[in-house]
């Protein structure tokens, strides 16, 4: 195990230890809104002022990016993205489905390292390039699932994006008459995970960040599946938009983001 995995586990523990101790303990005081349907507790911000600690200790010279406003300028061309509470509507309404979610993305742009700390679940999902994804150090593979009425499907609600929620709606109706299911948990990081070790067969959204996508982007292409943004190319980070898949339904699934998400101008 490397360093920099090791880094990116003690702080996704870190944080994510806080946020169990808090669990189900939140006062209206707690809570603010950022935006519409867009929620930020006392919680999301000491987890993430945890995690980066836990990462400027052991990486002083790499950049910092936290999704409640955490952001450091380093000189050695890294970046880590934190995502310190993935399912905060959740976590308010004391469901225990949320994760912390902590990814290195090197000067390439590219995904080094990822982890994803599901609490309540005392689950640990880790991400290596090169070297696997593992749930509690055991590896993960997706499914080698390709009939769709075996399909079960995971995807977020675009609760920020309302003028595309009919098309979304469209789209939601189209893979639900056409697999076994469609699941919702509420934290796309976990999506992803669940994505990696075969629990879904495949998940998408809109309208996501970096932070909320990096890890479990890369959990998924190191368990043998795909990722793509709904174009079906490699920009799901910058754009927002993402497929994650076991690979062999990804075409399928491409097909029915793209009918109703059609391609950019310039990507067709």
């Amino acid at each position: 195990m490397t360093k920099d995995l090791i880094a990116a586990i003690d702080a996704a523990k870190a944080a994510g230890k806080h946020a169990k101790r808090n669990f189900g303990k939140l006062r209206e005081a707690h809570i603010s809104m950022k935006d519409r349907n867009d929620f930020v507790t006392t919680v999301d911000k000491k987890c993430e002022e945890l995690a980066a600690r836990a990462i400027r200790k052991k990486f002083p010279e790499d950049s910092i990016q936290g999704e409640e406003g955490t952001l450091e300028t380093g000189s050695s061309g890294r970046k880590w993205v934190i995502d310190p509470l993935d399912g905060t509507t959740n976590f308010i309404h004391s469901l225990p489905t949320f994760s912390v979610s902590i990814a290195l993305i090197d000067s390439d742009n590219d995904i080094r390292v990822g982890a994803i700390y599901h609490p309540s679940a005392k689950e640990l999902f880790t991400a290596e390039r090169g070297k696997g994804a593992y749930l509690n150090n055991r590896r993960i593979k997706v499914t080698r699932n390709f009939r769709t009425f075996n399909l079960l499907l995971a995807t977020g609600f675009p609760y920020k994006i309302q003028e595309q929620v009919d098309q979304y709606l469209a789209l939601f109706k189209d893979f639900l008459l056409d697999s076994s299911g469609i699941r919702r948990p509420g934290s796309a990081a976990i999506d992803l995970a669940y994505t990696a070790c075969g629990r879904f067969d495949g998940f998408w959204e809109l309208g996501l960040n970096a932070w909320d996508m990096a890890a479990g982007a890369l959990m998924v292409r190191e368990a043998g599946g795909l990722v793509t943004d709904f174009d079906g190319n490699n920009h799901y980070l910058s754009k927002g938009h993402i497929v994650a898949s076991n690979g062999k339904i990804h075409p399928w699934m491409l097909e029915k983001v793209q009918r109703h998400f059609p391609l950019e101008p310039n990507n067709s």
